[in-house]
């Protein structure tokens, strides 16, 4: 008790300090409104560990080692100072309620909570920060903050006033006025687990964290974040569980090197006089411990295109999803090759059939009884890839959600009232940020009907799966083998070479990069700010309003704006997998050949007539393959903008006028 006023002083050395007591002030001149008749007076205080540790460093202490103490010291000083400032509802200290909000903690161990590997014990009260992913949310509901108690007696001098009053601390469970909301925090590497179909030994659990007022809807399915929060025990009944009291919320990000390996570095410097060479490479010597180099290369660099463009943080809905179908007749080593590539996202899940795509409900566990939403697939891949795998084995409903998600990039959840204890009905919104990534069997449809794909038109068959879906995907890919088994002979001595020399790099002319080397330029690319150049935005807008004409005269198809957001995409994806930082008329080329392509595949061929291969017309593992694939791009180059000024003559001119 002797300590008491020097640390009293202190605090009110410190709200001088911080401005605390100025926003103090100003809450008061709220509180004297004759409409303000609250018994309990909420304070919010911004507190700075490492400044009050500067003002002294016993206050300092008691906020993180005794945060209750602390939360005392305050509310003394806070009702001191509201009592100067003439509010003349308050009668007692138990009528501040003071919430200390902590900006930070030390960085050291012992203030870091790791969701991987920490004890379930009890632990000491005091704030500790942790960081991970949230997989489930329940909505808001209500709790009590306060509650003043009075004495039956009317002769009791307690029958009437506010001397005892009873304010929410953690661990309390009330259930009734103000809001709250309970969320389901896991440590992110437990996504890795569910990147593979295959059962693994590692288990990780959940934490629950309490949100209270102001933090409610501060924290979203499927994002990352950092949070500073004091852990308790909270009893329900019979049961024990441990949770977490936030004190503090913010998005976070792991931190990823964002530099390259010297084997891209070299090769960079050798590529550096076309503005394709480095991209067809990079692509050439992609997924080697899958498929033999030469083949699927329009499937290898549409995944890191897909890749590049897609960003970790789920927030940036500036990046447009490059959502992928593929069409193969060898489901097998397409399924493996777009495994891998997920292996290189920096957030993947792969989806099985029989899981859930975006959401599903439970009854919470912890005295609310409201609705627990817990995040599908495709909402834990937020800002990553979701690979669906074989669309043949999904059932139609699951097939309509697919679809309707990749149209309006949102989910619904309707939430029945009366099952979880509301008067009424509710529907949720989500928004689906992830990539998609799914194959379909194009000999399914063809077996069943006895009709093959009609390759007159150039459309390919898309199996079991109806047109409107394929539709939706943004770039539809087909890989199947055009001359006749060799890609099949290929593969199966590639496979052989494997099992009898394992470990053994099987193309010693071709650069021998790693999964990390991969990643590592991924990573570095995602980092790069691109911008357009003149060049490369008339020739997506010519291409454009030139196909738009073309289509609507031939196929009655009405090519919409996202057409034009996937083009800039693609053209800013093959820049950024370039190393540049100028989207070039080049790089707009391949994009332009990818949609083409795809609108062929996709509703057959228009006038621009491009072959099944077009961007990898040669093979480009040598430096003769390299340079007659930049001759034939040059020529396609020419090709299009002759495309665009017969059927886009004043696509200039529009260009200008959006200017």
């Amino acid at each position: 008790m002797t300590n008491i006023f020097p640390l009293k002083k202190s605090v009110l050395s410190y709200l001088i300090a911080s401005g605390g007591l100025g926003k103090l002030a100003d809450d008061c001149k709220s509180f004297k409104d004759p409409q303000h008749n609250e018994a309990v007076y909420r304070i919010c205080i911004s507190v700075n560990p490492s400044d009050v540790i500067e003002v002294d460093p016993e206050l300092g202490n008691c906020i993180l080692h005794d945060p209750l103490r602390a939360t005392a010291l305050f509310q003394s000083v806070c009702f001191t100072a509201m009592k100067k400032l003439a509010v003349e509802k308050i009668h007692t200290e138990c009528q501040v309620n003071v919430i200390l909000k902590l900006t930070h903690l030390p960085p050291f161990p012992e203030y870091t909570l790791d969701l991987a590997s920490f004890p379930r014990t009890r632990h000491n009260m005091r704030p500790v920060v942790m960081e991970g992913l949230v997989i489930a949310t329940t909505r808001v509901t209500k709790y009590t903050r306060g509650a003043r108690f009075l004495c039956s007696n009317p002769h009791c001098p307690f029958s009437s006033g506010f001397h005892t009053i009873r304010v929410h601390v953690p661990g309390a469970t009330e259930s009734t006025t103000l809001d709250k909301q309970l969320v389901e925090l896991i440590h992110v590497d437990a996504l890795n687990v569910l990147r593979t179909c295959q059962q693994r030994s590692l288990r990780y659990q959940s934490v629950t964290l309490f949100l209270r007022d102001e933090l409610c809807n501060a924290m979203s399915i499927g994002q990352l974040y950092r949070v500073i929060g004091v852990p308790a025990h909270v009893h329900w009944s019979s049961n024990v569980t441990w949770s977490v009291e936030a004190n503090g919320v913010q998005p976070w990000e792991p931190e990823y090197p964002h530099k390259i390996s010297g084997k891209f570095k070299e090769l960079f410097k050798a590529t550096r006089d076309s503005p394709w060479k480095f991209s067809a490479t990079v692509t050439h010597c992609f997924g080697l411990d899958v498929a033999p180099p030469g083949l699927f290369n329009t499937l290898k660099l549409s995944l890191l295109l897909s890749l590049v463009q897609t960003g970790a943080d789920g927030r940036k809905n500036s990046v447009f999803n490059l959502d992928l179908l593929v069409t193969t007749d060898d489901k097998l080593i397409l399924d493996r090759l777009m495994a891998y590539g997920l292996s290189l996202a920096r957030r993947g899940v792969r989806h099985s059939a029989t899981g859930e795509m975006f959401a599903s409900l439970s009854r919470d566990e912890h005295g609310a009884g409201t609705a627990n939403i817990h995040a599908g697939s495709a909402l834990l891949a937020a800002g990553g890839v979701c690979l669906l795998g074989d669309l043949s084995a999904f059932a139609k409903d699951k097939l309509d959600a697919i679809q309707s998600a990749l149209d309006s990039r949102t989910v619904s959840v309707f939430i029945p009232g009366k099952k979880y204890g509301e008067d009424v009905d509710q529907q949720l919104c989500f928004p689906v940020s992830c990539s998609f990534w799914a194959l379909t069997d194009s000999t399914h449809a063809s077996r069943r009907s006895g009709r093959a794909c009609d390759t007159a038109l150039g459309a390919a068959e898309m199996g079991a799966i109806p047109p409107q879906l394929a539709d939706s995907f943004g770039l539809v890919v087909q890989c199947t083998d055009h001359a006749g088994k060799q890609a099949a002979v290929a593969q199966t001595v590639h496979t052989l070479q494997q099992v009898v020399q394992p470990g053994l790099h099987l193309y010693p002319t071709l650069a021998d990069f790693s999964s990390q080397d991969y990643k590592d330029l991924l990573s570095y690319a995602q980092s790069l700010q691109v911008d357009l150049s003149a060049g490369a935005q008339l020739m997506i807008h010519g291409y454009y309003m030139a196909s738009r004409t073309v289509r609507s005269l031939r196929h009655s198809i009405k090519m919409s704006m996202a057409s034009i957001k996937l083009l800039i995409s693609l053209a800013e994806a093959h820049c950024k997998l370039s190393l540049r930082q100028q989207v070039l008329e080049e790089d707009a080329v391949i994009a332009v050949l990818l949609c083409e392509n795809s609108l062929t595949l996709k509703h057959g061929a228009s006038v621009l007539v491009l072959p099944p291969d077009v961007v990898f017309p040669s093979n480009p593992g040598d430096a003769e393959g390299l340079l007659k694939r930049d001759q034939t791009l040059k020529q396609l180059h020419q090709e299009i903008l002759r495309f665009i000024c017969t059927y886009a003559p004043r696509a200039d001119s529009h260009f200008a006028e959006e200017e």
